[in-house]
């Protein structure tokens, strides 16, 4: 790898070159930052290497800076719950203090055993305590949570998160995941809370922003940078693959070489994953769009011989995948390059 290569091939690390969501940062931070707060809990929204992660952490960096912030990240399969309260008590010096002088945690494996103090009955009424010693502190709690996925304790604590926010406790929610996974969350009986809460797509990026990012970094020249900034469709991990790999190769413009290592990438990290998950239906529909760069649904209907209730599934599928632009009347496929990736698949 070339030395100081500003692109990664990793979703979990935020590179040196990234085009930030500021909006959406800017957005929520705002919000939760406000004294009349409209919104509690926040949903990061898109596919795998749509810049979820990095947002999340952005968010998180722009609060830790302000003292008045407490940030917890935790994970969706643990015991949500019980992981906050240790992590406040473990973490925040007066939590600390709060829990030994004043409850008796011990029976869930947190603080001190002092006989002289009753046991809590529940984690519920031990959060709901450390929340109000937190308010009085005029402190706020961010709880952070990626690649969030339906589970037991994420409901239990999703609902005990609706009542400390009713009881008008200073608690907040991001949440990043896929849209299927949110969306199986939302659909849940007792949680229709989070179908309220904002909802945040992670859009392809303005590709006139990649073109100047790359311009700038990799030293290209205008109709290269161009060239590259179309290519990626202004999705956030094409974009740094095919920077790593330009910046690797030290080439100022793309070649075959490079083209067959970011096709790799793409194949290796989501694409292979994305054509497992799609259902016999929707790939065979596909073997079709991928005839055209762009597709008059119309078009496909009479190729396939379908109608379009027939058609409907298939398609918001293929949306929710993000493998499909969400436009009414055309079949476009809205990854890059895989539309040559399905036509590999086809061969094979």
């Amino acid at each position: 790898m070339a030395k100081g290569n500003p692109y990664t091939l990793s979703f979990r690390r935020i590179p040196n070159e990234y085009i930030g969501r500021d909006i959406i940062i800017n957005e929520i931070v705002d919000t939760v930052n406000s004294e009349m707060v409209d919104s509690q809990a926040f949903k990061l929204v898109g596919i795998r290497g749509t810049g979820k992660t990095v947002t999340l952490t952005a968010i998180e960096r722009e609060l830790e800076a302000d003292k008045k912030w407490i940030i917890v990240n935790l994970r969706y399969n643990a015991d949500i719950i019980r992981d906050l309260i240790s992590n406040l008590y473990s973490e925040i010096p007066f939590v600390t203090k709060f829990v030994d002088a004043n409850l008796n945690l011990s029976a869930f494996g947190i603080g001190l055993e002092i006989s002289q103090k009753s046991p809590v009955s529940s984690l519920d009424v031990a959060l709901k305590l450390l929340m109000e010693e937190i308010k009085r502190k005029k402190m706020r709690v961010l709880i952070t949570i990626d690649e969030v996925q339906k589970t037991e304790s994420l409901i239990d604590f999703v609902q005990e998160f609706q009542i400390l926010i009713r009881k008008d406790l200073p608690i907040y929610l991001v949440m990043a995941g896929l849209y299927e996974d949110i969306e199986d969350i939302e659909n849940t009986d007792g949680l229709t809370f989070l179908l309220r809460a904002e909802k945040y797509e992670m859009k392809p990026l303005n590709t006139d922003v990649i073109r100047e990012s790359y311009k700038e970094t990799l030293k290209l020249s205008k109709d290269a940078a161009n060239e590259l900034a179309t290519l990626t469709k202004g999705y956030a991990f094409a974009y740094q693959v095919i920077g790593y790999y330009m910046w690797e190769s030290g080439k100022k413009e793309i070649n075959d070489l490079i083209l067959s290592k970011v096709d790799a990438a793409l194949r290796e990290k989501v694409y292979e994953k994305i054509w497992s998950e799609l259902r016999p239906m929707d790939k065979w529909f596909l073997s079709f769009i991928v005839k055209k760069d762009n597709m008059p649904v119309s078009e496909l209907l009479e190729l396939t011989k379908k109608n379009h209730n027939e058609w409907s599934s298939p398609r918001k599928r293929l949306i929710e995948k993000g493998v499909l632009d969400d436009t009414r009347g055309m079949a476009i496929i809205k990854l890059p390059r895989f539309k040559e990736y399905v036509e590999s698949e086809q061969r094979s």
